[in-house]
């Protein structure tokens, strides 16, 4: 304790500067290098960056659950109901508004699937073709033949 009250303030500031200049970044480098820097900072076995990436796109979505899907929308639906109750609004039919919006739901994914599997069915007449003018044959009507492709599909069933 003595030493440290003998400097002088020069004396002080050199030692600071002796420290922070040349001392502090040699223990900064071998903790590196022991340690193996800021990439394992955050590691282990319960860490985020150890987790691979999701595949976008490759995988269909899970098919929905009706009765997870009913519950959740009446759930939404009351809720909603309860705020406009509290604001003086007129109530909302909880039930008769889930029976339509599930209708309505049902009805849109339905029509979706049916247009992706009309477009890839035709994708697949369209490569017929350019198969058949190759070969020197007489091209489809597509569109014909897009709908009794569609047909059989629907008819195997």
């Amino acid at each position: 304790m003595d030493f440290v009250l003998a400097l002088t303030a020069v004396q002080k500031g050199a030692a600071v500067l002796a420290f922070t200049g040349l001392i502090a970044p040699v223990i900064g480098f071998a903790l590196k290098r022991a340690a193996g820097g800021w990439g394992s900072y955050g590691g282990g076995p319960f860490s985020i960056l150890s987790e691979a990436p999701a595949r976008r796109g490759s995988d269909p979505a899970p098919p929905l659950d009706p009765a997870i899907q009913a519950a959740e929308v009446r759930q939404l639906l009351t809720a909603k109901a309860e705020r406009q109750r509290r604001r003086g609004e007129p109530g909302l039919d909880v039930e008769a508004e889930t029976a339509r919006l599930l209708a309505e739901a049902k009805e849109a994914g339905a029509s979706a699937a049916d247009e992706e599997l009309r477009a890839e069915v035709r994708q697949l007449v369209v490569i017929r073709n350019e198969r058949r003018r190759r070969q020197g044959l007489e091209p489809l009507d597509v569109e014909a033949e897009t709908e009794r492709e569609l047909a059989d599909l629907i008819g195997s069933r």
